[in-house]
């Protein structure tokens, strides 16, 4: 199988596909998604797509097609006809690291950094942000799998803020970074004041250092809340289902740092490159010590997790030169994937009272 590496150019699909392509393209989908019909313009995402079907689509594009290319293109090119205008150049192009989540004709952009997983996976979450700003989504470095992930938060803020040049040059700027991302959202946003640019909004979302870098009250805290939400999680269940959710915890983490059993997937799936990010950004976390910021963060909780502490005023306000919380309803994972109304509420309230601050 041919493997695709990046050109030095960053990616604009052309979208004039080959009949042939998209007829292929087609077949797959419909056959991977299980639907009658898939047109040309369907989102991937939105018509039942998710990160495990679409290793399947890559996985039988590199079967039919003998190309083999990362899963992560369906991020970019989330539509068969955009896919297809990808597969019918006889190289792939290299694509930013800012995804489009929604477009929009407005003055700045809304970037939004991920998780540990390093995904632009924020798609129904921007569709119920009501801004007429566009909505990037930005995506780490390796989730491709053609190049190697970053294993320090200032190494992502700097690449991000080299590419950023190219979306937009110039301040103001809105940024949202959820959990691991709030860290890289924060750095970001103090290496563009240093740069004397405006930051018109940022936002942490259930963001929180690494524990080490909390006070030794605020960790003994967070270890008793750990510890009691085990043992509930534990009388929940019956005893051979409690074993059960200590070897999957156990499990998970052999998973994460590379111990368990290797699986026969791709080394460009999602579900390859996806450890291997998150396997980074855990050394990433643990290396960073957040600095003072001189600026204004808002701060979004989650109402019903208990993994994180309880209260992030300790943690963030005197790092701040103006800090607010506001918490949503939902849990940590819950509030960005199936109930996020409340949190792009929220946003919504954010990015419009910032627009009209410019």
């Amino acid at each position: 199988m041919a493997l695709l590496h990046p050109s030095g150019t960053d990616c604009s699909i052309d979208l004039h596909p080959t009949p042939v392509t998209v007829e292929l393209l087609t077949n797959i989908c419909q056959s991977v998604l299980k639907r009658p019909a898939v047109r040309l313009d369907d989102d991937f995402f939105k018509i039942g797509g998710s990160v495990r079907l679409a290793d399947l689509v890559f996985a039988e594009i590199a079967q039919k097609l003998g190309r083999e290319l990362p899963s992560a293109t369906i991020f970019h090119a989330p539509t068969i006809a955009a896919l297809a205008s990808v597969l019918d150049q006889a190289v792939l192009p290299r694509f930013s690291p800012f995804v489009q989540l929604k477009a929009g004709r407005q003055h700045p952009p809304i970037l939004i950094a991920p998780g540990l997983d390093g995904r632009a996976s924020f798609s129904g979450l921007a569709q119920l942000i009501r801004s007429e700003h566009p909505i990037y989504g930005i995506q780490a470095k390796g989730v491709d799998g053609l190049e190697y992930p970053l294993d320090s938060i200032e190494e992502m803020a700097r690449f991000y803020l080299e590419s950023l040049k190219d979306l937009q040059p110039e301040g103001p700027h809105i940024l949202i970074g959820y959990s691991f991302g709030g860290l890289v959202a924060l750095e970001m946003a103090q290496r563009l004041l240093k740069q004397r640019k405006q930051i018109a909004l940022l936002v942490m979302i259930d963001a929180y250092p690494h524990p080490r870098y909390l006070s030794p009250a605020q960790r003994l805290q967070l270890g008793a809340q750990r510890a009691k939400r085990r043992i509930l999680e534990l009388k929940r269940r019956r005893i051979g289902e409690g074993l059960s959710y200590l070897r999957e915890g156990i499990e998970r983490r052999w998973h994460i740092a590379g111990v368990g059993t290797r699986s026969q997937a791709s080394h460009l799936s999602l579900e390859q490159t996806t450890v291997r990010v998150k396997r980074k950004a855990y050394m990433a976390l643990g290396r960073y010590r957040p600095r003072p910021h001189s600026d204004k963060i808002k701060f979004i909780k989650s109402e019903t997790d208990t993994y994180f502490p309880g209260d992030p005023v300790p943690v963030w306000a005197h790092l701040a030169g103006a800090f607010e919380v506001e918490t949503v309803r939902g849990s940590h994972l819950n509030m960005v994937t199936t109930h996020f109304e409340g949190l792009a509420a929220v946003l919504t309230r954010y990015v419009t009272e910032a627009a009209g601050r410019k």
